[in-house]
């Protein structure tokens, strides 16, 4: 069997050769030669079978700030993969030639590579972690899956970045391997995710909430648009549901929007926007918010007294003062995160 021919996981027969996807929140009902709303995901004489299981259309070394995670081995290198697909499909998409591929070009395009060959990619580049990123890693579950069994046994530890919009059963089946994960809020209004995103907004705050609670570390991404959700009473919603739900030690990212894919007409995010976004956040009582897609991606201060802890310069950090014991140096306070000290 090829590569992209893999039968899938999370899945069941429904009768008339139907079959039922569990992956995501859609729980697509496919028929015969047909596909689910990912558009990689095809029902072949009533069998699903994965049709990116190893199809890998962008793979890189990143820093971990650029995914972003601030709180998770600051200062480390993370190999980053991708296949094409995604169950949303959103206006604003940064990534929208490869996950919007399948849907709009009817095709799909990747390197033939072996789970085996990401591990020892990424430890070839010295990286501490894999992050399966670029497009939505639930839709390639299966092969996300299979390498992050190898990376726990090479050492490694795996990330998602993600929108968030999978079911339980998914997270039930990964969360053993799954480390850390940043996802996307990208409003707190379900409207908007029917209009532009074509899903739900409970869902995705449902995957948060289990994800915290099944230890994984987790950090959120609000891309803030002008228009859509850069209103004083959505921004300030979601800074409280993610002080109450997910905890105050939940970094928020909030990250200025670009004109992009089907909003190329929509202005850049105003500064003053992102700054009245940060405002938000600390008054809701969250410990850590970064202004993302700017020049500097963000201090990490201590919440307590102040003391700049992690500073960086773009990217790079330029000084790392968090005790080897994960503290500030100044009062004691503990560093939420994983690995903080690490440089």
């Amino acid at each position: 069997m090829t590569l992209d021919a893999k039968e899938a996981a999370l899945w069941e027969s429904i009768g008339s050769d139907r079959a039922q996807c569990h992956l995501c929140a859609h729980h697509c009902i496919i028929a015969p030669g047909g596909r689910g709303i990912c558009q990689v995901r095809e029902n072949r004489d009533g069998t699903l079978f994965t049709l990116v299981y190893g199809q890998v259309i962008a793979r890189h070394v990143d820093p971990i700030e650029k995914k972003p995670l601030f709180h998770f081995y600051p200062g480390s290198k993370v190999y980053s993969v991708a296949t094409p697909g995604c169950n949303f499909r959103c206006d604003w998409c940064q990534n929208w030639d490869i996950s919007q591929m399948p849907r709009d070009q009817h095709r799909i395009v990747g390197e033939e590579v072996l789970p085996e060959e990401i591990v020892e990619a990424a430890h070839e580049t010295f990286c501490r972690s894999i992050a399966y990123t670029y497009t939505e890693p639930t839709i390639f579950f299966e092969y996300n899956y299979d390498i992050a069994l190898l990376a726990r046994d090479a050492g490694l530890a795996n990330l998602y970045v993600t929108n968030g919009f999978m079911t339980p059963m998914m997270l039930e089946a990964i969360h053993p391997f799954l480390d850390a994960a940043n996802v996307d809020l990208k409003a707190f209004r379900d409207e908007t995710y029917r209009r532009f995103v074509g899903a739900r907004l409970q869902p995705v705050l449902d995957s948060l909430k289990l994800m915290k609670q099944m230890g994984v570390w987790v950090e959120v991404t609000t891309l803030i648009i002008p228009g859509l959700n850069d209103g004083p009473q959505e921004l300030q919603d979601i800074a409280q549901f993610i002080a109450l739900e997910l905890g105050a030690e939940t970094p928020w990212h909030v990250s200025r929007f670009f004109p992009a894919h089907k909003m190329r007409d929509v202005p850049p995010t105003p500064e003053p926007t992102l700054m009245q976004a940060m405002k938000i956040g600390k008054t809701a009582g969250l410990h850590y918010v970064y202004a993302g897609n700017t020049t500097d991606a963000g201090t990490t201060v201590c919440h307590l007294c102040g003391e700049p802890l992690v500073q960086r310069v773009g990217y790079a950090i330029q000084a790392n003062h968090v005790t080897p014991d994960g503290r500030c140096p100044q009062c004691g306070a503990v560093v939420a995160g994983v690995g903080m000290a690490s440089v």
